[in-house]
């Protein structure tokens, strides 16, 4: 039996035409007789944002299916010219719309999720021995187009691997794989072995843009394999996995595996709301009926029987939020304290944090040390948000990789506990 191999390239691997000739080049060199290929292709470079502002041009708030139908066409631009390199470099390959690849969603119009799998039509094209082209980031739903969300190439190609028993599912783009930083900010930040998928999850919801969460999710469901790597550079990435299977490679769980970071952060505040049961429910409620996704929340005491609730979503929301929370604040008897206040978010994530409860502490000194203003605080049982300044966020960034030693080598399993820094 051939073993099966998806790669997945994303829109900066395939900006232009030499771009795409690289890739091709890339393909035929990962080919061998006993090898069979499905490559996955994003748009060509920012074609989404450009269609997005088109879009946005001609229509207030365009439909989302005509704006599934639009923004579909950017991956079938990219497919056809991958198959047409590949051909040129003797290559057999056919190219595949995601409702040809069999990719069944829900009707959910820009933000679907996949339901099923029909892998037939790239079996039959596999066993011609072709190399399958497959468009990211769309689906059909009967018989309507739709899209996966921003960066959903990354789910269509893990879904894929899993459908078709893929050895492994490579994610390859401008990025070598999953560090312990972004490297643009912290040069000192080192490319992670291997990571677990719970920590990867985390790492991708809170700004690390080397994967989609949905992908991750689905990774971790079905047990797909995945190595995060360069499209331009020869060299292993990172494997992401189950955590279990990390330690068995000789990785042990350190308190923090890697730092991640969001500038896109709104915070707003709700001020002299009733303390009674039922406020928070109303307001929000509003926000989940609009798909408004809320992060960060904290509520305080005031004084005399009226409350704070602050809260984050994302920056492009907030003024959204902001309208739709104020009339509700008002007719609790409240009132917004003002408009969405711009924040950086930085996170510590990492598997190692269920066993060192002095961890918060430590980040907290480091911050205080590095002269940065904590503005909120979350937690969860592997990971701690901070909400600082913005213009504060690369130094905060660049204390906490320093404060938790994350530029030194990862240690054996057999090697001493690790240090929470002091």
């Amino acid at each position: 039996m051939p073993r099966l191999i998806v790669q997945k390239y994303g829109g900066s691997s395939v900006a232009d035409a030499d771009r795409v000739r690289r890739v091709a080049q890339r393909v035929r060199s990962s080919l061998a007789p006993d090898t069979q290929l499905v490559v996955v292709v994003s748009a060509l470079g920012d074609t989404t944002d450009a269609l997005l502002s088109l879009a946005h041009q001609v229509a207030h708030d365009p439909p989302g299916r005509e704006m599934d139908m639009l923004l579909a066409t950017g991956e079938q631009v990219s497919i056809a010219l991958l198959a047409m390199a590949l051909w040129d470099l003797g290559v057999p390959a056919v190219s595949l719309t995601g409702a040809q690849a069999g990719i069944h969603t829900d009707a959910r119009h820009r933000r679907a999720s996949i339901v099923r799998v029909d892998t037939r039509r790239i079996q039959r094209e596999l066993a011609r021995g072709r190399v399958v082209v497959v468009a990211g980031f769309q689906g059909r739903s009967r018989g309507e187009t739709t899209t996966l969300g921003r960066g959903g190439s990354d789910l269509t190609a893990v879904a894929l691997a899993h459908a078709l028993g893929a050895e492994r599912c490579e994610i390859c783009s401008d990025v070598a794989g999953v560090y312990t930083a972004d490297p643009r900010i912290v040069p000192e930040a080192r490319k992670l072995r291997r990571i677990g998928y719970e920590e990867m999850l985390e790492l991708a919801a809170l700004g690390a843009q080397v994967l989609q969460r949905s992908s991750v999710a689905y990774a971790e469901r079905h047990g797909v394999r995945i190595e995060a790597r360069s499209t331009f550079v020869d060299e292993p990435g990172t494997i992401i996995e189950g955590s279990d299977a990390a330690v068995a490679h000789g990785r042990r769980p350190r308190p923090v595996t890697g730092l991640a970071l969001s500038r896109h952060v709104a915070r707003l505040a709700a001020v002299e709301i009733p303390d009674r049961p039922g406020v928070a429910a109303a307001l929000f409620r509003v926000l989940g009926d609009e798909g408004i996704d809320v992060d960060m929340i904290v509520q305080s005491v005031g004084q005399d029987g009226k409350n704070v609730i602050a809260f984050t979503v994302d920056e492009e929301q907030g003024e959204r939020a902001h309208r739709l929370v104020a009339p509700v604040a008002a007719g609790l008897g409240g009132r917004m304290a003002g408009p969405p206040v711009p924040m950086a978010k930085v996170s510590a994530v990492g598997m190692g944090m269920r066993g060192a409860p002095a961890l918060a502490a430590a980040m907290f000194e480091a911050l205080a040390r590095a002269k940065i203003n904590i503005e909120g605080i979350t937690t969860s049982e592997i990971r701690i948000s901070v909400l600082v300044a913005p213009d504060q966020a690369d130094a905060a960034l660049r204390a906490l990789h320093r404060a938790f030693r994350l530029d030194e080598a990862e240690v054996d399993v057999e090697a001493e506990g690790a240090r929470v820094p002091s």
